[in-house]
């Protein structure tokens, strides 16, 4: 299980001229690691983690997700590959309102094509994992935001992806609740080998980190080991 970038360039339109949002970046997550993305507002940050989840397409480069080129895959083998492959947590839970914390995984679980009693199975072991097992019946509303997030962390690693993509988990936490996130974040990626990307702005983060990658301007410009 791995995610690798090889030398992606990614451009946006800027009136008549092009912005350059990624420049040349290459990185290598692997599974059961945890990289941490760190640098200033629009530094380039959003941009690798839309690349690397598929949803934009660089101008060149590749993007290799649990060893599949996304290059080689049209509109729909990429919707197929996200589904499958990769897991998103973005920096507020979206959780469907109406639905169960266990009914959350389940829908994503049917999307990908899983059907039949062990989907129920698997949604309620995800949330035993993340310390929610009493919580699996209630819904948004009755839990608290630390609670939605890790049910949107369940969620996304319902389909056993191989990639694990998270943005600001803990923008909206008080420091215990996001601590908590964080930790319950390292310990699923190691126990079960996903190569997960993380970006955020919390120092205290970096040292669960295996490995911190900083982005300015578009460019990879350090690579540390985590502390």
């Amino acid at each position: 299980m791995t995610l690798f970038l090889d030398d992606v360039t990614l451009t946006y339109p800027d009136g008549e001229a092009r912005l350059t949002a990624l420049d040349a970046v290459g990185l290598r997550v692997g599974g059961g690691e945890l990289v941490a993305v760190v640098g200033p507002s629009g530094s380039g940050k959003s941009s690798l983690l839309a690349v690397a989840a598929t949803l934009v397409t660089p101008d060149a480069g590749r993007v290799v997700v649990d060893g599949v080129d996304t290059g080689t895959l049209d509109r729909t083998g990429r919707a197929a590959l996200r589904r499958e492959r990769v897991g998103i947590v973005f920096q507020q839970p979206n959780l469907l309102p109406s639905l169960t914390a266990v009914e959350q995984l389940e829908v994503m679980a049917h999307l990908a094509g899983r059907r039949g009693r062990d989907v129920r199975r698997r949604a309620l072991e995800l949330l035993d994992a993340v310390g929610l097992a009493d919580r699996a019946g209630r819904r948004p509303h009755q839990l608290s935001g630390g609670q939605r997030q890790r049910v949107t962390i369940a969620r996304a690693l319902v389909n056993d992806p191989a990639v694990l993509l998270v943005d600001e988990p803990t923008s909206a936490l008080d420091h215990e609740r996001g601590a908590a996130v964080l930790d319950l974040l390292a310990g699923l990626t190691r126990s079960r080998g996903t190569a997960t990307l993380l970006v955020t702005h919390d120092p205290a983060h970096l040292a669960l980190a295996d490995r911190t990658v900083t982005v300015r301007d578009g460019r990879l410009t350090a690579a540390v080991p985590g502390h």
